[in-house]
């Protein structure tokens, strides 16, 4: 979205009342306009590269093409939009499948309105999105033995991060202390602090240990 202009978004679901409902929803959130709606995914293909939205809203079970098909021929075209797969379904394939895709995110419908709204925006900056129940699966997948599937998991969580909330947690994982941190990234301390407060947020984590589980599985050690 650029300057003051509206927020683009396409909605793709093959259920009408799914249709009418995200329409209400965002055609009634201010600075947001729906330009195109859609009931498959070789439509949703059609319409995004004729309306060049912001966001798309994906389904992912859908008649002729389904989401996850549509999601990539749009990504082999380079297409710009942020696609946000939106569905009932919170299955671990699915969810790593959309990621690994180039999803922007990953919503479970019974998301609520305000929070669909908030996402969509975030979506728009560039922000990786994932709803609570989908980051439990992330996080459970990475208990299991496969190495592809932990580092997948950790790239997805780790990119809700900033560059610098990335460079601390690199830090983090090699057993650095803020102090230490803030001297080897010229920054002051309370800046670090501020900096590990939001990564343990946005990677669901509790102490620098579980930090450097994704840092490392995400560079594969």
């Amino acid at each position: 979205m650029a300057g003051l202009n509206p927020l683009r978004v396409v909605i793709v679901d093959d259920d009408p009342l799914v249709l009418a409902g995200l329409r209400l929803i965002l055609g009634g959130a201010p600075g947001i306009t729906v330009v195109g709606e859609a009931t498959d995914g070789q439509q949703a293909v059609d319409v995004v590269t004729r309306e060049v939205p912001d966001v798309v809203l994906m389904d992912i079970r859908m008649p002729r093409t389904d989401g996850l098909i549509a999601t990539r021929r749009l990504q082999e075209r380079g297409s710009p939009a942020r696609i946000l797969i939106l569905t009932t379904f919170d299955t671990d394939e699915f969810v790593v499948a959309a990621l690994r895709i180039g999803a922007a995110g990953f919503l479970l419908k019974d998301t609520p309105p305000a929070d669909l709204v908030a996402a969509v925006r975030r979506a728009a900056l560039g922000e990786p999105m994932l709803s609570p129940r989908i980051t439990t699966k992330l996080i459970a997948a990475v208990t299991r033995p496969d190495g592809d599937a932990r580092r997948r998991v950790a790239r997805a969580l780790l990119a809700r991060l900033t560059h610098r909330e990335h460079e601390v947690a690199v830090a983090v994982s090699q057993g650095l202390t803020n102090t230490e941190i803030a001297r080897a990234l010229h920054m002051g301390v309370a800046t670090v602090k501020t900096h590990v407060g939001n990564v343990f947020a946005k990677l669901e984590v509790t102490n620098r240990v579980q930090v450097a589980r994704y840092v490392h599985d995400d560079e594969g050690t």
